[in-house]
């Protein structure tokens, strides 16, 4: 690939495995430095030894208020700035509602809804400042349509969403894109609440794709023109039936 993205600096979170490591990846490959933010320090330290000089790590609980709180400001101390954050750590949970606990619900909602608005609301006036940036968010097609396995799951999509859409508006006079990424299901851990049957009919039907084909559609968006924002891209396995 030819670097678009040479000089570009982003942030990555959940950055360890799955559509974060994807994207770092593709993101390191386009010409990028990468600031990996996961709380798993020793998988930040292996990654960070494959990948290069260009991968840093950043250790950071975001369901830590705190650590979360310093996030933005450590990351700044590490590089000169920020010129893409990619919102993308995330947890799942499927099944009835009646079936999980309401710890499970308030961890959920914490890390997919509200962490992502205060690490939005913590990189705003840096790149305000700046009169330009990228904040890209793993969405999901759960964020589109009611998907009644998943209802607190995609409820917090839903809430996402509207988030995003909000702050693309409020944010595009500075200069400042921002859109989502709305992939079907992805093969990654976040998967693991899913009926081992279930799970199983997708992969047998092909109703599943690799975190690279949404890494692919992440990197589509940010090379675009600076006169164009993709709002969103919904990414779906082409035999996904809903």
């Amino acid at each position: 690939m030819a670097e678009k993205l040479a000089g570009k600096i982003a942030a990555v979170t959940g950055a360890a495995s799955g559509i974060g490591l994807a994207t770092t990846e593709a993101l390191l490959e386009a010409g990028a430095i990468v600031v990996m933010v996961d709380r798993d320090e020793k998988a930040l330290s292996q990654i960070t030894g494959r990948l290069g000089d260009k991968a840093i790590a950043q250790v950071t609980d975001l369901l830590d208020i705190d650590s979360c709180a310093r996030m933005v400001p450590e990351i700044l101390e590490k590089v000169d700035h920020i010129d893409i954050l990619h919102c993308n750590a995330g947890t799942y949970i499927g099944g009835d509602l009646i079936e999980t606990d309401t710890a499970t619900i308030d961890r959920m909602l914490n890390l997919n809804i509200n962490v992502v608005m205060k690490n939005v609301r913590d990189v705003i006036p840096h790149m305000i400042e700046r009169g330009t940036g990228d904040i890209v968010v793993t969405a999901s097609v759960a964020g589109h349509m009611p998907i009644q396995w998943e209802p607190v799951y995609s409820g917090s999509k839903w809430a996402i969403t509207c988030f995003v859409q909000t702050m693309r508006r409020q944010l595009n006079k500075h200069g400042i894109r921002v859109g989502q990424v709305s992939p079907g299901p992805v093969i990654s851990a976040l998967l693991a609440d899913w009926p081992p049957e279930r799970l199983q009919a997708a992969k047998d039907s092909g109703s599943l794709i690799e975190p690279t084909e949404v890494s692919d559609a992440i990197i589509f968006m940010l090379t675009r023109s600076r006169n164009v924002t993709i709002r969103d891209m919904i990414v779906l396995p082409t035999n996904f039936d809903i």
